[in-house]
């Protein structure tokens, strides 16, 4: 049988994974230090994004709430900000509107892409006038 370290070092591994950190994972310290034979694990405190983002993923959907993706019908990147009555939610990567896609149009979106598009919109906000 694995060690209680042993065993949150492959959970935080298998969420990393998943797209999923948890700053606060660890052995329980009280639990860890007594005379139980399972000590707990300490999944610790997240924002609601991360919260959101786990239980995407815990529900099985592809992509996951919070990553980024390609609509192949057009090319555009979006991040995933839900899934509602069969369709993929995506939200442009700078912000604004968001839009529909059909999950067999969604596919994953490289991260020199997603760096890309998040430049664009740094350097368009810097050409604004105030």
């Amino acid at each position: 049988m694995p060690s209680t370290e042993e065993v949150v070092a492959s959970l935080r591994e298998a969420l990393v994974g998943a797209g999923v950190v948890l700053p606060s994972l660890c052995v329980d310290p009280v639990t860890g230090a007594s005379d139980e034979p399972f000590p707990l694990v300490d999944l610790g405190r997240c924002n609601v994004r991360v919260a959101e983002k786990l239980a995407s993923v815990v529900r099985g959907e592809r992509p996951a709430v919070g990553s980024h993706a390609v609509d192949a019908r057009d090319g555009r990147i979006g991040e995933v900000r839900g899934h509602v009555g069969g369709k993929v939610q995506l939200r442009p990567v700078g912000g604004g509107r968001e839009w529909d896609c059909p999950p067999d149009a969604v596919e994953v979106a490289p991260r020199g892409e997603v760096l890309r598009e998040q430049v664009r919109g740094v350097n368009r906000e810097g050409r604004m006038r105030c």
